[in-house]
This record gives C-alpha cells, sequence and structure tokens, in this order.
C-alpha cells in the first residue's frame, strides 16, 4: 500500500473473493483498517465517490529463494452490481480473462491479499525493481 501511495496510485487493501465466470471478472474488497469498536471518539460515515477505470494490483511476495520480490497485474475497474456486505468492494476485468489471472496469481507466489491503485503504473514498479534491485513479475 506504501509503495502505490508514493507513487500517487492510491494503495487500498484488498483481496478477490469471488469470481464470476460469466462476465469474466474478479470481485475485490475488504473490509477495511479498522473497526468501530477501537475507535477513539464518535466514528463518521462518510460517502466516497465510485472509480471505475485503470488500476494496478500490487504484492510484496517472497521467492522460493527467501528474496522479496514485486509482482504486479493491470486490470480496471468495471462498472456493475456488486455484493451489499458492508465491505468496500469492486469488479475487476484483466486482459487474460478472470480464471488466468486468479491462476497466475496463485501460481506467483503471492498472497491473495494486495494493494490496488488508479492507474496503469507497471512502468513505475519496474524501475523501482531495478533500482532496488529486485525480483518483478508481470501477471498482465
Amino acid at each position: 500500500m506504501k509503495i502505490m501511495d508514493s507513487f500517487g496510485a492510491g494503495g487500498s487493501f484488498t483481496e478477490y473473493y469471488a469470481i464470476d465466470f460469466k462476465d469474466d471478472i474478479v470481485l475485490m474488497g475488504h473490509d477495511g483498517p479498522g473497526h468501530i469498536k477501537i475507535s477513539e471518539g464518535k466514528t463518521k460515515v462518510k460517502s466516497l465517490q465510485v472509480y471505475h477505470g485503470d488500476v494496478t494490483l500490487l504484492s510484496v511476495a517472497e521467492n522460493k529463494k527467501g528474496k522479496l520480490k514485486l509482482v504486479y497485474a493491470h486490470g480496471a475497474s468495471v462498472e456493475g452490481s456488486i455484493l451489499e456486505i458492508g465491505n468496500t468492494n469492486s469488479k475487476y476485468k484483466f486482459s487474460i480473462g478472470a480464471r488466468e489471472f486468479v491462476e497466475t496469481w496463485n501460481k506467483s507466489e503471492s498472497a491473495h491479499h494486495c494493494a490496488v491503485g488508479i492507474g496503469h503504473i507497471g512502468s513505475k514498479l519496474e524501475k523501482l525493481a531495478q533500482l532496488l534491485p529486485m525480483e518483478i513479475m508481470k501477471i498482465c
């Protein structure tokens, strides 16, 4: 999340929780960083604008040699009905399709949790990996 934020892309914590094979989309979201019972003071509910457009998913993973690596994918947040479960969630399309995305992501040594940011910023992530130096894997 910090890497995505540092590039000005946001960086919301997310995970995939369902696949719609008919519409070829992956549903992703998360319940957020906190819980109202552990907040200090009165909590506030704020309406947020819905974002549809290009996104990048990023995960910091560990390879088989025990070294950190970056795993990323370009996709798009698309319109459509979502589950009304109280959590943030979105529908994502990937150029390789939902099934191939999930299968390839799972094989990448990455966890299902990742950060999602606005825009396709793979070129910036590639440059970061060169500077660190660090392995990087593009899913799509």
